[in-house]
């Protein structure tokens, strides 16, 4: 899909991606260039992108380890964080790339969904930008950024199905274009990665000595693997629905009982690590891989059953930060594998938060000429943002009964 000059290639730290030297390759004849910033959450992220999709330069600036001491996101300290690296993160990836603000082409920028905060220090720094340098601005989608990631790697045309799943959505669409989309499911009250890091809490893992320095999910899928996921048994959420629609906090109170029962059992305060800590992570990371497995099952019927999929290839794209757990990926290629889809998932540090995914959106949108806008035109943030056309309401109409599917998954 892409070409590469060899005299001009080299590595990212972060990512694998090849990219050129702009200090020796931007010319006036040179691909248009984007720089793409990100801060709906908690990662502070920027890189320069030309429209061939490739890489010039990137620099991201995570806040884990802050947020780790706090037992979570507190959203004015993230707000803060973002405002003392969001200059510093753009210089530093400009500066990798050798372009000057002159050369830039457009300045792409989430705008939507996020944090509220989080997405005000970047949108009130991009608007400064474009409006110092005249550049065009392009408002990203965050979810259409994690959904399009894919492309930038690989020559998938549309339609393909998404599911998209992180700390803080999930949900389950048709991709029929950059930005026409086709909602089948979302989360009904928490996100995956957000459950998985209330359970990570709720069993003190920032004391367990393999776990010091992981964030929660991280700490669940490495218990995960030395665990039984049988010795704790949790109930699937929303067996009786047949929809698309996603709920993990009923499980959260599952998993909270289930703890409180097993301090009791081992005579210990909570805050003390278990015992049997390995299992309750097993047994949690299976529930919500099988939990997820099913609705994205579902959701393939579906879109079989409509002919919204190709017969050529059907493909189903995993990201967000949630897509970056393996056990999690081997659920779903159960799925695929059953249903005769391909199953695509980027690089784990493309699955999260990242200023490449937005300078690629950025790119697909100035390639097509949609959503760019003028440097002097009030724009607004939007912390709760629908991803394109809702038809939940028509999957759970068609009351999809699933074949049955073992997820004979190794840990």
């Amino acid at each position: 899909m892409f070409t590469f000059s060899s005299s001009c290639l080299r590595k990212l730290p972060q990512f694998c991606h090849k990219h050129y030297s702009a200090r020796t390759c931007v010319t006036a004849s040179s691909p248009r260039l984007v720089l793409g910033i990100e801060t709906s959450c908690d990662e502070t992220g920027a890189a320069v992108m030309d429209e061939t999709g490739v890489v010039l330069g990137e620099y991201l600036h995570s806040q884990k380890e802050v947020h780790l001491k706090t037992g979570g996101i507190i959203p004015t300290v993230a707000q803060q964080l973002h405002r003392e690296h969001i200059a510093h993160v753009v210089q530093e990836a400009m500066n990798r790339s050798g372009v000057t603000p002159g050369q830039l082409s457009a300045v792409a920028t989430t705008t939507k969904p996020g944090m509220a905060l989080s997405l005000g220090v970047g949108l009130h720094f991009s608007l400064q930008f474009v409006r110092q340098h005249g550049k065009l601005f392009i408002p990203i989608h965050h979810m259409e950024a994690h959904a399009l990631t894919v492309r930038m790697l690989t020559p998938l045309t549309f339609p393909f199905l998404v599911l998209l799943i992180s700390g803080g959505h999930s949900l389950l669409a048709l991709a029929r274009g950059i930005d026409d989309f086709l909602l089948l499911g979302q989360t009904l009250d928490e996100a995956p990665g957000d459950t998985i890091d209330k359970v990570a809490r709720r069993l003190s893992l920032t004391k367990h000595p393999r776990c010091l320095a992981l964030s929660g999910g991280q700490a669940i899928e490495l218990l995960a693997r030395d665990g039984d996921r049988s010795r704790f048994t949790f109930t699937t959420p929303m067996g009786q629905h047949y929809d698309c629609n996603f709920s993990f906090a009923g499980l959260r109170n599952q998993v909270s009982m289930a703890i409180k029962k097993q301090e009791k059992v081992e005579g210990v305060e909570p805050g003390t690590v278990l015992s049997c800590v390995n299992d309750i992570a097993a047994a949690t990371q299976h529930t919500v891989a099988s939990h997820l497995a099913k609705r994205t099952h579902r959701a393939i019927v579906f879109c079989k059953a409509k002919a919204f999929l190709p017969t050529n290839n059907p493909t189903l794209v995993v990201s967000g930060g949630v897509a970056s757990n393996q056990y999690i990926r081997k659920a779903l290629t159960v799925i695929t594998d059953a249903t005769g889809l391909h199953l695509l998932c980027p690089p784990a540090a493309l699955c999260t938060d990242n200023g490449v995914m937005i300078a690629w959106n950025g790119v697909e949108r100035l390639r097509e000429g949609r959503g760019i806008l003028p440097f002097d035109q009030e724009v607004r943030y939007e912390p709760q943002a629908p991803l394109g056309v809702d038809i939940t309401a028509d999957v759970r109409e068609a009351k999809i009964k699933l074949p049955p599917v073992k997820l004979n998954i190794p840990a």
